[in-house]
């Protein structure tokens, strides 16, 4: 755990991560009950983790405490098994991978993870649990690849958080395409990396100038306004100062020239 706060999460594949410690079948119970030190509860979570979101942190936070001392091994599937059975991804495998290894709550990444779990898998890793909301998942000709994990009372069931999931995300990116696009053709992205057509990148190209004008306007109006209320209190206080004055005048002249003044 001190690890994984201070660098990233390793990969299975390229360390020594492997439990070497003899691993006896743990039940629930006894797995919520603490376990020794040098055998923390090994709990499995996988997923693509496209776009990696605050739903993905907090089912992970929920795989890493579910047992006083556990460790968390996450499975991220590669591009060629999520393309086949889930379809297209936003961020490529090495990506999601790297993703999944600054995650505060994993332990260990294991790359290129299965579709369906089997029990050698399961073994190699030396799984005692595995983690997913309880949504019967089905794929891969299956009504619930993970049917089999839960009739052998491996399977400990996690939240989804309501709100945000990758194809949301997807959703607004969709929805709000031509505000993306200008505000990257603003920043300098060529229309054949947003794969924008000759006319629409001149559209946008014409809507980003109309909106620095209509900017500009809108500054414009802003100053005169400003402009023009510095100068009503100006003028404002330049009237008072002269009837204060023409008050002081009056009341000199009749001092002087009214009939008990001194002329």
């Amino acid at each position: 755990p001190l690890q994984t706060l201070t660098a990233p999460a390793p990969f299975a594949d390229e360390t020594s991560c492997e439990c070497r410690a003899p691993h006896e079948k743990l039940t629930v119970a006894q797995a919520r009950l603490g376990t020794p030190v040098d055998r923390p509860v090994r709990v499995y979570a996988d997923g693509i983790f496209d776009l990696f979101h605050s739903g993905h942190a907090r089912a992970l936070m929920q795989a890493k405490t579910l047992f006083p001392n556990s460790y968390l091994l996450v499975g991220v599937c590669s591009d060629d098994l999520t393309h086949k059975f889930k379809g297209f991804t936003v961020m490529n495998e090495t990506e999601r991978y790297e993703a999944l290894r600054h995650c505060r709550y994993v332990d260990e990444v294991i790359r290129d993870a299965p579709w369906t779990l089997t029990p050698e898998f399961l073994e190699k890793h030396k799984i005692d649990f595995v983690a997913h909301d309880d949504i019967p998942y089905s794929s891969a000709g299956s009504d619930d690849v993970y049917k089999h994990i839960k009739e052998a009372g491996m399977f400990v069931p996690t939240q989804r958080t309501e709100g945000i999931s990758t194809s949301d995300i997807i959703t607004r990116i969709v929805r709000d395409y031509d505000v993306y696009a200008r505000r990257n053709l603003q920043r300098g992205y060529t229309a054949k990396e947003l794969n924008v057509s000759f006319i629409n990148e001149k559209k946008y190209r014409f809507q980003n100038q109309v909106d620095k004008m209509k900017e500009k306007v809108k500054n414009v109006e802003e100053k005169s306004k400003e402009f023009v209320n510095k100068v009503e209190e100006k003028s404002h206080d330049l009237i008072q100062k002269w009837e204060e004055k023409s008050r002081e005048f009056i009341g000199n002249f009749l001092e002087l020239f009214g009939p008990d003044g001194a002329w």
